[in-house]
């Protein structure tokens, strides 16, 4: 490797030649080959890494794979070299080549001799800074994760709370239904010959609850009309009986049926019988109801999470918004009105799912927030230039110039104390823009707020 080769490098700018020569002395030309690792996430960093020509992947492990966090593919750019200012220091990714071409590989300890003895105040400032801000980051990192983990955790307990109390009550219901419906057969079987049980039974199959939402006005009179019906024929329990008959849809002309198939003798057992039976037929729905709910749900935490599946796959973006509204579904009662816009022409992209849906989730939840509640939450798709472009946008009162000029800054955020850690929107621009090579703007005025994604159909080629 030449002289020349690194004073092309705008990292070095203000060395002289005898500088950049002692630099080549104390370090090694290094050849990039496609697929060959050039160092390795968590390893001591005991080299910095000067990319000369080529391209390298800096990759991540997240579980079982490998994820690329970031690209080298501009001369000048470096990796590594941490223990020139840390101990301690590790590779914060592993360096894999993408394109052929030349690193300079210069041992840390070099690095802090030449730093030193070249700009030692500088050395001791970038010493400070390296270490405050690795630990400011990882504190930020973690407290994000834990915010959002803990808010994600309380949504999906909201919603799995609401169809898992409502199973608990139908099977508590259930129990006592069945013990009164054996009762009730008992009795039935001592009173009543078989014709007119098949009889009676015809009556049961030949009634079918309505689906449809009744008026409970509607439903209150007819309750009272059938007990009072029962009360004059001398039913002890018309109390308990009546409401069961209400629910099934159950009018005076039936009971009339029943009272002819029955006779005054046996119409309380009867009576009591075809109520527990119309109970239990309910009971049951409103468990499967129930559990069918939970299931959606867990199916939609897996969807969103994307634990089972590869990093990168194909996908509909439409899905995994669905799937973040209902993550979110309890931020949204109450004065959130969704409206859904989606292209049904828009293609499948190629994506980090899970990645994209925090994308998601920070800008549906920020859109919430500026909202205070209460607004109109607008969730679009189409395709526009090459590009899947998703639209969140709210009615809430809108950002500054000066603000939305900022918003994708690290660690910038208008949220009081406490609340807003400066993260969110910065996660979802490197999420966006670095990850997938697409775009992230905002518009925003008075009354309306729009955060525009836009994801290519294709990812990025190395």
């Amino acid at each position: 490797m030449r002289l020349d080769d690194l004073r092309a490098l705008s990292i070095f700018d203000g060395l002289s030649d005898d500088q950049l020569a002692e630099l080549l002395a104390g370090g090694t030309e290094v050849h990039i080959q496609p697929g060959i690792e050039l160092f390795r996430e968590g390893q001591a960093a005991d080299f910095w890494w000067v990319l000369v020509d080529g391209a390298i992947e800096l990759l991540r492990r997240t579980g079982q794979e490998d994820t690329v966090v970031a690209r080298m593919d501009v001369p000048g750019r470096w990796a590594g070299g941490f223990r020139a200012w840390d101990e301690h220091g590790t590779y914060l990714a592993t360096g894999r080549g993408v394109v052929a071409g030349r690193v300079l590989r210069v041992p840390s300890t070099v690095l802090r001799e030449r730093s030193s003895s070249w700009f030692p105040f500088a050395a001791h400032l970038i010493e400070g800074l390296y270490r405050t801000a690795r630990s400011i980051e990882s504190t930020a990192r973690q407290r994000a994760s834990l915010v959002t983990l803990g808010t994600l955790a309380a949504g999906i307990a909201h919603e799995i709370n609401n169809p898992a109390s409502a199973a608990t009550r139908a099977v508590d219901a259930l129990e006592t239904t069945t013990q009164v419906l054996l009762t009730s057969v008992g009795r039935l079987g001592r009173e009543v010959p078989a014709d007119k049980l098949a009889a009676l039974d015809q009556l049961r199959r030949e009634t079918a609850p309505g689906t449809a939402e009744e008026d409970p006005l509607a439903r209150a009179d007819r309750e009272q009309a059938l007990a009072t019906w029962l009360s004059r024929r001398g039913v002890v329990r018309a109390w308990s009986i009546a409401p069961s008959l209400a629910a099934a849809g159950v009018n005076l002309e039936w009971c009339t049926q029943a009272e002819t198939v029955l006779g005054s003798a046996a119409l309380e057992p009867g009576l009591e019988w075809l109520a527990s039976t119309f109970s239990t037929a309910s009971l049951l729905a409103e468990l499967k109801e129930s559990t069918r709910r939970i299931s959606e749900l867990v199916a939609a935490v897996r969807s969103y999470t994307q634990l089972d599946r590869a990093s990168m796959q194909q996908l509909e973006v439409a899905d995994g918004l669905d799937s973040t509204l209902l993550m979110l579904g309890h931020k949204l009662r109450g004065g959130v009105t969704v409206v859904r816009d989606y292209d049904s022409a828009v293609p499948r992209v190629e994506a980090y799912v899970g990645e994209l849906n925090q994308v998601w989730t920070n800008l549906i939840d920020n859109a919430v927030e500026a909202m205070d509640g209460k607004g109109t939450l607008r969730v679009a798709t189409r395709v526009e230039d090459g590009q899947v472009v998703v639209e969140i946008g709210d009615t809430g009162p809108g950002m500054a110039p000066e603000v939305a000029a900022r918003a994708f800054e690290a660690f910038f955020t208008t949220k009081d104390v406490g609340k807003g850690l400066g993260l969110g929107l910065d996660i979802a621009r490197r999420i966006v823009v670095e990850r997938h090579g697409g775009t992230i703007s905002i518009k925003s005025r008075p009354g309306e707020t729009v955060l525009r994604v836009g994801i290519p159909f294709r990812p990025r080629k190395p």
